[in-house]
């Protein structure tokens, strides 16, 4: 079977910056549901069409992926408000942050702990690989038709480098994948 809109395909991938550096590998599939949410617009349009062994690679742009980086999503708020277990690299999700932070903080981000004060921390709402190019090479392991609930939903219950808001736990849990 081919690539096409609704199926599953299960990919592995290595991502790199535009220098080569790695920045993360997928060896062990991960299914993607091609015409959902799941992939990068770019992604998918490069798929179309493979089959079960192909291997595809791409440079993504940031305006393709993660988007520019943004000044604006980078706020210093009291290190008082937050939990005294606070480290580097921990999330919050815009709707919980404690009370006290800034109101004009927008609640539809994701926001990362990048640096912390005696008196503030460094809270920042831009993707990780924001404002960064990236090259994808991919490569299909499986291909099957999506089943209903899949299409319905528009996920095969992973997003691309989706980052789900883990509040109060230590760096190094989130996974880029």
């Amino acid at each position: 079977m081919k690539i096409n809109q609704q199926c599953v395909a299960a990919l592995s991938w290595t991502l790199s910056d535009t220098l080569g550096e790695e920045l993360d590998v997928l060896d062990e599939p991960v299914e993607f549901l091609i015409g959902g949410d799941d992939l990068f617009e770019v992604i998918e349009n490069a798929l179309q069409g493979y089959s079960v062994g192909s291997t595809v690679n791409l440079q993504i742009e940031p305006e393709q992926g993660f988007g520019e980086y943004n000044e604006q999503l980078v706020f210093l708020e009291p290190r008082a408000l937050f939990p005294a277990e606070l480290e580097e690299g921990m999330t919050f999700d815009g709707t919980a942050l404690p009370a006290g932070c800034n109101p004009e903080i927008p609640q539809d981000a994701l926001y990362t702990v990048t640096e912390i004060y005696p008196e503030h921390v460094v809270l920042d709402g831009n993707h990780p690989l924001a404002g960064i190019a990236l090259r994808l090479k991919l490569t299909v392991r499986a291909v099957r038709e999506a089943t209903e609930e899949e299409i319905g939903s528009g996920t095969a219950g992973t997003g691309f480098f989706r980052i789900t808001p883990i509040i109060h736990q230590a760096p190094g849990n989130d996974t880029l994948h």
